[in-house]
């Protein structure tokens, strides 16, 4: 599972920061999650390829969040894109995308299909073998979700030496991974915990931008391997993320260790501070493992 931050700064896009977008690869998938102005750029900044993005998930309708998406829906069909193309995202968001599309003349070549969100609670909204994708409901000014991506359980590994042991027929190999006993002709049941190693630990994703403090959402993103959570502010600036509905490092921090996740990443900051290194000083005082989201990082899980 690796993480590209394309951009993390609340608001605005300036000369050095950009507004929210980041990319996540998991499962032989490679997810946009949120679409702010400079996404494309961005992406061919980092040399992360267009034509691998078949999944793009808006979490709300505020400028910083998706004023990029016309752009890069446009794009793809400047390069010729022939697949279809899946848009999960609050509802009116088609209505936004295709208006200009029309207004345009500039119809896509290949389909968008847009998944359009309204349930105040959790549901999944993506799912194949490898990986699954759901809303975790957040409060802020308008309607907004964040997601939880899961990796699920993996085959089981094969122990070779115990298979050469035992004289167990490749016949069976795949059988032993699914998880399955084993029978041999003369009768004797050689159990799946002798012929094989347990799957690495599914590795999870929480992405929560934005929202006010929020203590619901620990249940769901609970034990994740790595939890994005919006810091806007500094506590001495709380009535400020009340006010907006956003939150501050601390309580993103608050969130993290309820939820004992295995990482806090820190991002969506207003640009009034000095330095971002203020929101890691003050969320480790409540939790120890932070990071620093910044524009054109990468994390790896």
């Amino acid at each position: 599972m690796k993480l590209h931050i394309l951009g993390c700064y609340a608001a605005t896009p300036r000369t050095l920061t950009n507004p929210t977008s980041q990319v996540l690869e998991i499962g032989n998938h490679m997810f946009l999650i949120d679409c702010g102005e400079g996404t494309q750029v961005q992406l061919r900044k980092l040399k992360l390829k267009f034509s691998r993005i078949n999944h793009i998930f808006i979490s709300h309708l505020h400028g910083d969040h998706f004023f990029g998406l016309p752009g890069l829906v446009s794009t793809f069909r400047l390069l010729g894109r022939e697949k279809e193309l899946h848009i999960y995202g609050p509802k009116g968001i088609k209505d936004a995308i295709t208006l200009l599309l029309k207004l345009g003349d500039s119809w896509t070549n290949y389909h968008i299909h847009f998944h359009e969100l309204t349930s105040a609670g959790p549901e999944v909204i993506f799912e194949d073998d490898k990986v699954s994708v759901e809303t975790v409901p957040l409060t802020h000014r308008v309607y907004t979700n964040g997601f939880l991506f899961k990796e699920k359980l993996g085959e089981r590994k094969l122990s070779v030496e115990a298979v050469a042991k035992y004289k167990v027929d490749k016949a069976y190999f795949q059988n032993i991974k699914n998880g399955r006993d084993v029978t041999m002709d003369d009768g004797t049941v050689l159990p799946n915990a002798l012929l094989s190693f347990d799957p690495p630990k599914p590795k999870s994703y929480a992405y929560c931008s934005d929202t006010a403090y929020k203590p619901d959402i620990v249940g769901q993103i609970d034990h994740a391997t790595a939890l994005y959570h919006e810091s806007t502010f500094l506590e001495s600036e709380a009535d400020l993320a009340v006010k907006t509905k956003h939150s501050t490092a601390k309580q993103a921090a608050a969130i993290a260790k309820s939820a004992h996740v295995e990482r806090l990443i820190l991002g969506h900051y207003s640009t009034r501070y000095k330095s971002i290194g203020l929101f890691r000083q003050e969320a480790s005082e409540v939790f120890p493992d932070v990071e620093l989201a910044d524009d054109g990082k990468f994390f790896e899980f």
